[in-house]
């Protein structure tokens, strides 16, 4: 009797899932076509899995799509160090106040892998994701003091599957963006992503969205 009781809780269970995963990817789908920016706080924990450590960094974060390819972000790191982010196209500038340096990545040619990586934010269809990854839905859960619906997300590309096994979502509920992106590494290492008081579309322009650099900072160039 207890077998088949496990037996009937688990196709329950499996039905619910299959019945919540599309309304899920519905609500993502209805809120996509709108989404044109977006700012936040965001609380960014890196935990090791060897020795089982993990650190958390806080930040402010703005986000803006030109176009369907086109975000850019910007990060200000306030703890545990000062720092600034920029994200374009296809370089990353990072400056650090304490040491007047800035440095200049060029992400072109991992073009591809970032495009992977923006189908986790905001102004993504569901469509699209179920395109690039095998999607699952897990649970209700609570995060950030918010409803949300818990997603896995398995990459259906070898090349990020190299560098990321899964990610969890939290979807908003009601709405369609997510509140937290879990990303886990082949080696157990994870990074886990909150986003707090959340606005959506406020006015953000393009020329406010680069980094100031006060003049006579040195620009320094790693991968050269």
């Amino acid at each position: 009797m207890t077998q088949q009781l496990a037996l009937l809780l688990t196709a329950a269970a499996s039905t619910a899932a299959a019945q919540n995963l599309p309304a899920v990817l519905g609500r993502i789908d209805a809120a996509a076509p709108g989404f044109r920016s977006m700012t936040a706080k965001m609380d960014r924990l890196t935990h090791v899995a060897i020795i089982n450590d993990s650190t958390s960094e806080l930040a402010s974060v703005r986000l803006l799509r030109l176009k369907a390819k086109d975000v850019r972000v910007s990060l200000d790191f306030t703890k545990p160090d000062n720092r600034q982010v920029a994200v374009s196209d296809r370089k990353v500038e990072i400056y650090y106040p304490k040491m007047n340096r800035v440095e200049e990545w060029d992400i072109g040619k991992y073009k591809s892998l970032v495009d992977q990586f923006m189908l986790l934010g905001f102004g993504t269809s569901g469509k699209d994701l179920s395109k690039s990854y095998a999607v699952k839905y897990l649970k209700e859960d609570v995060a950030a003091g918010q409803k949300c619906s818990r997603l896995e997300l398995t990459p259906k590309d070898a090349k990020v599957r190299q560098h990321y096994t899964k990610f969890e979502l939290c979807i908003a509920e009601p709405g369609g963006y997510p509140i937290v992106q879990k990303l886990v590494e082949p080696s157990g290492n994870y990074t886990n992503i909150t986003y707090s008081d959340i606005k959506i579309n406020p006015a953000l322009a393009a020329e406010a969205m680069p980094i100031k650099v006060p003049s006579g900072v040195k620009r320094e160039f790693p991968q050269r």
